[in-house]
């Protein structure tokens, strides 16, 4: 894999905020749009003034042809073939508009035109010699004058079928494009203000929008290992609320964890200790007697034993949080509770029975369900006396299957009943001293949360326990694993 180095240049920009890079591509949109819409309308005027000028040549010239199909009003006579009476009587009676000159040339020359225009064109000889030589309508622009540019139509007159002269009509357009050229740049100032106000406003506003963000910041720099109790405080429901309510999630699940942890390494340490110091204190006065060592030996491999076993409830607890900890199938829950019934009979000699078992099918792992009961009949055992009886069942319930372990033993304190879940709790002691790691019931537990469900207990000292083990139905709900 290669790395592209970048120039010595690019270690010196500038790093610019968040909040200033948003404004920024804000303010560059916002600009490009005012620039496009400035020279969009300066177009749509430009355009507008050509297709007025264009109408303004062709009314002077249809006004022209009008009058001269008409008489004159001095005689009352048609015009008839005096083309010069006809150019006289249209001068005088025409109006230019701001910017428009008329011309009228008789025989080739120039006879008339429009008072005080912007710049005589007669004055020049090569426009005259051209117009005088037309045939037929032409139009055209001419640049350069003292005036500025203007275009002119320009229209043979003909009498009797024979061209007696000619009809210019020219259009300056400078002051007209002068007055778009202003409004174009009064709009452009209306922009830039615009753009100014929109900046002061847009950072305003972009500050007290990422104001959690630069809490979010400071609280994550205020966090140690030791503190994780800082929370941001939360308003409305936008992106960066939830944002901070993802944070605020986040470091809780933190807090949780660490304190889970340190508690969990004091268990460890706590229950790890007592068979190492039982082992170590064997071991020192362990005499040269046959009997004595076989004794001591025995019980310094039970208690590695105990050790070991430990060991495996700790790695397992600590596979549950992996996605593959769970290998899903199709379990056939009466052929499953058989085989636990079978297999939990040999745990001890009590009034085993298999209840009721509701006939389902469900996505599981079966040998994490299997040993999650056995864990159960396992409990059982330890806090009943022979001849009590242990009852397994299974049943379905709307949306849930609940697999429970009875038992008519010395029951479960109410103040133990959420305690006895968690790692390394053990529950009031009964007739029967458990000599477990305290890890039994907290598997169950994990083996339920892996499933999506729960492990509840039901009991009162003295009358037994039933414990229930409360899997959802349906794959949506199993966590981790692959659907089958």
């Amino acid at each position: 894999m290669t790395t592209t180095e970048r120039p010595p240049w690019w270690r010196w920009r500038p790093a610019l905020s968040l909040r200033m890079r948003l404004l920024g591509w804000a303010l560059l949109l916002l600009a490009v749009a005012s620039l496009t819409s400035v020279v969009v309308v300066r177009q749509v005027l430009l355009n507008q003034l050509e297709n007025r000028v264009t109408d303004d040549l062709a009314q002077e010239v249809a006004e022209f042809r009008l009058l001269a199909d008409g008489r004159d009003p001095a005689t009352g006579e048609l015009f008839g073939a005096d083309l010069a009476a006809i150019t006289d009587t249209y001068l005088s009676r025409n109006e230019p508009q701001d910017g428009e000159s008329v011309l009228g040339f008789v025989a080739g020359a120039f006879h008339g035109g429009s008072p005080d225009p912007p710049y005589d064109l007669s004055r020049e000889p090569a426009l005259v010699a051209r117009w005088t030589s037309l045939t037929g309508s032409a139009h055209g622009e001419v640049a350069g004058t003292p005036a500025g540019p203007a275009r002119w139509l320009a229209v043979p007159v003909s009498i009797n079928g024979t061209i007696e002269g000619h009809l210019v009509v020219a259009q300056f357009t400078a002051q007209r494009r002068a007055e778009i050229d202003r409004a174009v740049r009064l709009m452009g100032l209306a922009c830039l203000l615009v753009i100014v106000v929109v900046a002061a406003g847009g950072y305003l506003a972009m500050g007290r929008a990422l104001r959690p963000l630069r809490a979010v910041t400071e609280a994550a720099r205020s966090i140690e290992e030791t503190d994780l109790s800082r929370r941001i405080g939360v308003t409305g429901s936008d992106e960066v609320a939830h944002l901070s309510r993802t944070f605020n999630a986040m470091v809780g699940r933190l807090d949780r964890a660490f304190a889970a942890q340190q508690a969990f390494l004091s268990d460890v340490g706590h229950e790890l200790r007592t068979p190492i110091t039982i082992v170590r204190g064997h071991l020192e006065v362990m005499g040269d007697d046959p009997a004595e060592r076989r004794e001591t030996v025995a019980l310094v491999t039970d208690e590695l034993d105990r050790m070991n076993r430990m060991v495996d409830d700790l790695l397992m607890l600590a596979r549950a949080e992996r996605p593959d900890f769970l290998q899903l199938a199709e379990v056939e829950v009466p052929a499953m509770m058989t085989d636990v019934y079978a297999k939990a009979s040999a745990l001890g000699s009590r009034d085993w029975r298999l209840g009721r078992v509701d006939p389902a099918t469900l996505p599981a792992d079966p040998q994490r369900l299997t040993q999650a009961l056995m864990q159960l009949a396992q409990n059982a055992v330890q806090f009943t006396q022979d001849g009590d009886r242990v009852e397994l069942s299974a049943r379905v319930g709307p949306g849930e299957l609940r697999l429970a372990v009875r038992d008519t033993g010395i029951g479960v304190a109410p103040a133990d009943r959420e305690r006895i879940f968690e790692r390394f709790a053990r529950g009031e002691p009964g007739r029967e001293r458990t000599d477990g790691s305290g890890l039994g019931l907290a598997i169950v537990a994990a083996i339920a949360a892996a499933h999506r469900g729960r492990v509840t207990v039901d009991s009162e000292p003295g009358a037994g326990a039933t414990f229930t083990l409360v899997i959802p139905t349906g794959p949506a709900t199993v966590r981790g694993g692959e659907q089958p």
